[in-house]
């Protein structure tokens, strides 16, 4: 039987493109945001195997899974985690539609439109959000909706950045299909050394649904209660809203799109220091929509 801490990248926390558990965060809630991080970097790492056949990957995402709620044979990680939200009372559910993004990874790699992408954000990138919001005590009803369009901006964000990579390495292609024919384009022009114009234009085109998507977000920072992670998103949303400038004018088949460690830095201490500014500055509650 496949070990599935020999699938492991060796990547951490300290790798992603968007702070995770920063020294923003309250040291009593990182312990179960690691936790989750873990078990997601472990599912992550099975999807993104470069050996595994799908049937392989498939079952040991089900393993991880099935250890997450006690089933079969226990996993470390899955350990963790779920003593985690044994002893803070959080749902596993968020870990759990993780796995499905995971799974559907391995067996969906093309994207029919927009709201085909969205709806594999909904299980690979919101729940993320969800969870940490749920770490924190914050309302479901006040925070998710502005969560969820920002996790996805950056799930989409991600896509746009590393569309080259994921197909030439993986052979998944989320550029949609609609975007792309809406401006002549084929899914073979991501293997080009620069992208041609009329790929170009559907991933600007995606990229401006990405910001729209931070227009609806920018609200999520002053809806929190907890101000670390309201510094946090602050800091999260203006490293966005700079990625999304970039991709406006960036070829990412052959130019860098993520900030270098002294932009990131700075542009997510600004993010940081405005959320808090704010919050002292003027009333931070705000109404939003209840998510379905």
């Amino acid at each position: 039987m496949i070990d599935i801490a020999d699938t492991s990248s060796g990547k951490t926390h300290r790798d992603e493109n968007f702070p995770v558990a920063s020294v923003l965060i309250a040291p009593r809630h990182r312990a179960p945001i690691l936790a989750f991080y873990d078990f997601v970097r472990a599912a992550d790492d099975i999807s993104d195997h470069a050996t595994l056949t799908p049937e392989q990957k498939l079952d040991l995402l089900d393993r991880l899974d099935a250890a997450l709620v006690g089933n079969g044979p226990d996993e470390p990680v899955a350990a963790r985690l779920r003593e985690q939200c044994r002893a803070r009372r959080l749902d596993p559910q968020h870990a759990r539609d993780l796995i499905v993004a995971f799974k559907r990874d391995v067996t969906y790699l093309r994207y029919r439109d927009w709201d085909d992408l969205i709806y594999y954000c909904r299980y690979s990138a919101m729940p993320v959000g969800r969870f940490v919001c749920d770490v924190h005590g914050e309302d479901p009803a006040r925070v998710w909706a502005a969560n969820d369009a920002l996790c996805a901006a950056l799930q989409v964000i991600n896509h746009l950045q590393d569309c080259a990579k994921d197909y030439r390495n993986l052979n998944r292609v989320y550029i949609t299909a609609e975007a792309l024919s809406a401006h002549g384009g084929a899914v073979e022009m991501l293997n080009a050394a620069r992208a041609p114009a009329p790929l170009l234009a559907a991933i600007r085109d995606l990229n401006e649904k990405t910001a729209a998507l931070l227009d609806e977000s920018r609200i999520f920072a002053d809806l929190i209660d907890d101000t670390r992670l309201a510094m946090e998103v602050g800091a999260i949303q203006t490293l966005a809203e700079r990625l999304v400038l970039r991709l406006r004018i960036a070829d990412p088949l052959c130019e860098k799109v993520h900030e270098g460690k002294l932009g990131f830095a700075l542009a997510g201490a600004m993010g940081a220091a405005g959320a808090l500014i704010r919050r002292i500055s003027r009333p931070r509650r705000k109404t939003a929509d209840v998510p379905q």
